[in-house]
């Protein structure tokens, strides 16, 4: 690991081969000039000379997107419309910083060029832009000079300060319902809900205490204070559960400081404890309120993708489905060792809890690559679901109510990462995979389409590179952001047949090759059985000479993971293997 102009070998690290006397002499004394020229390839020197790269573009509910444009002159905020084959600065960035540093007495003294909003909408035909920065939000009218005023927080702290992690005093996190007018939280244990326009607080439950609290996100290393709940689609019922960690021994930790040590401790369990954490599943009816409580055992605190209840620290609750109309509720529960699945589905109204159907795997069960691929489909009783069974990850579709396996949907080499949109009405899957394209690096993404009955698959993102997607909510379109290790992201927005409809923008990376830059080198080695491909990258020293010889530092993080490399597409930096390489090793 390079830190600094320290070179510091972490586990996991190999050296081989020798050097030859015609290259660098063994115990080359390295000087303070060799550092500096390695440390100028860390990602905090390399990635403010790349700029129009597009990351996290985000849609609107008017079917636009905007997105960040990182500049030589800074940031730029560009609003994309696909119907339209239009794309524009989103507002005026120097009307709206002098309006915001004006609106805060200049305690906000906003640079136009350098504006970072997480979330920005907009109203009154564009005239007006909100924008949200930490806990502070504000509606700002462009249309004369500029005016921002600041909207109501309710006295919300903002989302990254430090307060009780295990659900003290107050939670800072919110989840707002659907049509925006209440925010659910927690309090002592317990969850209200907050009336967004008049800010009267309502208590939903009353039996909420320490360590047996409602909608906690505590279990183990990740720990929030949001909320952890799923609203229905009429925003009058919440799916959320009591957390159970009474029984659960506790970790302890010691911070490392100049000053007092402060003991930190909170519930943990370990591999082998008989009481690990448990959640009692709750429906809650928001305007009664009233808690109707799952008729079935306490469940285990996992999800189908990983060992926490919210596998994102907060930001969501995967394998919770609501039905269009809010009479049930479809969830699936995963054993402690992730070997067995169920798939149930729950009255709202009585807590009755049936078994669709489930699945027990001998090794491992995981429902998709970093989200789950199942969904349930109501209005015509059926249940997509994800599954390996035939050494793949495939697609598949039974009858929710006899819990039947239709038909499988996907087939052949490769593996299903991530549903992204499911059109019913013309019975279509759209989703991303991996592995299908011969003569392509099997990690690559690409964007297909396919019909429930498993028939007319599409690959719509033909390029051969990795494909990083963004489907608008209604699948009318998506945001392709595709690239390679070698070469810079090209951004294109396409209609659901494939067909680009909008270029967006092209990476610019003149500034970085300037700087000495090179690409690391794709390579493809076999494995210890003499037959198995693997797929990875080179790091050489921009000074590489093929005459001489190299130490290899091989770089592996030995674990059950898919592997080291990390993304596919394009980076300036990949952690600090170009500069361990300039220090004089060749690193794969």
């Amino acid at each position: 690991m390079f830190v600094g102009k320290r070179l510091v070998v972490v586990a996991g690290v190999a050296l081989g081969c020798c050097f030859a006397a015609n290259g660098m002499a063994q115990g080359k004394q390295l000087t303070t000039e060799d550092y500096a020229r390695a440390e100028k390839f860390m990602a905090y020197n390399v990635n403010s000379l790349v700029y129009h790269g597009v990351a996290h573009p985000a849609w609107l509910e008017d079917g636009r997107f905007w997105y960040r444009d990182n500049g030589p002159d800074g940031l730029t905020y560009m609003l994309v419309d696909p119907a339209k084959g239009t794309k524009a600065p989103a507002f005026d960035q120097v009307k709206l910083a002098a309006a915001l540093t004006a609106a805060t007495n200049g305690s906000m003294k906003a640079d136009a060029h350098h504006l970072v909003f997480p979330e920005i909408s907009f109203a009154n035909g564009d005239r007006t832009v909100v924008v949200s920065s930490r806990s502070r939000k504000f509606n700002c009218d462009l249309s004369g000079k500029g005016v921002c005023t600041e909207v109501t927080s309710q006295n919300f702290p903002a989302a990254d300060e430090e307060e009780e992690p295990a659900g003290g005093r107050s939670h800072n996190g919110t989840d707002v319902s659907p049509d925006k007018k209440k925010a659910a939280f927690i309090r002592d244990w317990n969850l209200w809900v907050r009336d967004i326009a008049t800010g009267k607080e309502t208590q939903l439950t009353t039996d909420g205490v320490k360590d047996f609290g409602y909608a906690t996100d505590n279990a183990g290393w990740q720990m929030s204070n949001n909320p952890i709940l799923v609203w229905s689609p009429d925003s009058k019922k919440i799916a959320t559960f009591q957390q159970d960690q009474r029984k659960v021994g506790e970790m302890y930790l010691v911070p490392v400081t100049n000053g007092h040590p402060v003991l930190k401790a909170w519930k943990y369990p370990l591999v082998g404890d008989e009481n690990v954490t448990m959640i009692e599943r709750v429906i809650i009816d928001v305007d009664a309120p009233k808690v109707i409580r799952l008729k079935m055992p306490p469940d285990q605190h996992r999800s189908s993708l990983c060992d926490d209840i919210s596998c994102r620290g907060g930001s969501g609750w995967d394998d919770v489905q609501w039905s269009d109309d809010g009479t049930h509720l479809a969830f699936v529960s995963t054993s402690r060792d992730h070997k067995q699945e169920w798939m149930r589905i729950a009255d709202v109204a009585t807590g009755d809890v049936r078994d669709v159907m489930g699945e027990t795997t001998a090794k491992f069960y995981e429902s998709g690559n970093d989200k789950v691929n199942w969904k349930y489909l109501s209005k015509t009783n059926e249940l997509l679901w994800f599954s390996e069974r035939d050494n793949w990850g495939q697609m598949y579709l039974y009858d929710a109510t006899t819990g039947k396996l239709k038909n499988q949907i996907t087939h052949g080499d490769g593996n299903v990462t991530q549903v992204l949109h499911v059109d019913q009405n013309t019975r279509t899957i759209y989703f991303l995979a991996v592995g299908k394209e011969q003569g392509s690096d099997p990690y690559f993404s690409h964007y297909y389409s396919i019909h429930f009955d498993g028939k007319d698959m599409k690959l719509l993102t033909p390029e051969n590179a990795d494909h990083a997607i963004t489907s608008s909510p209604d699948g009318r379109y998506f945001i392709d952001v595709y690239s390679t290790v070698t070469q810079p992201q090209t951004t294109v927005v396409r209609d659901t047949n494939g067909k680009v409809v909008l270029d967006v923008a092209k990476q610019d990376i003149s500034k970085l090759l300037a700087a000495g830059w090179v690409p690391p080198v794709p390579i493809t080695v076999k494995a210890r059985d003499g037959k198995t491909d693997l797929y990875g990258f080179m790091f050489r020293p921009t000074n590489f000479d093929a005459s001489n010889k190299y130490p290899i530092v091989n770089n592996v993080y030995p674990g059950p993971q898919t592997g080291s490399c990390g993304g596919r597409g394009f980076a300036a930096a990949h952690r600090d293997m170009q500069s361990l390489a300039e220090l004089g090793f060749v690193v794969v």
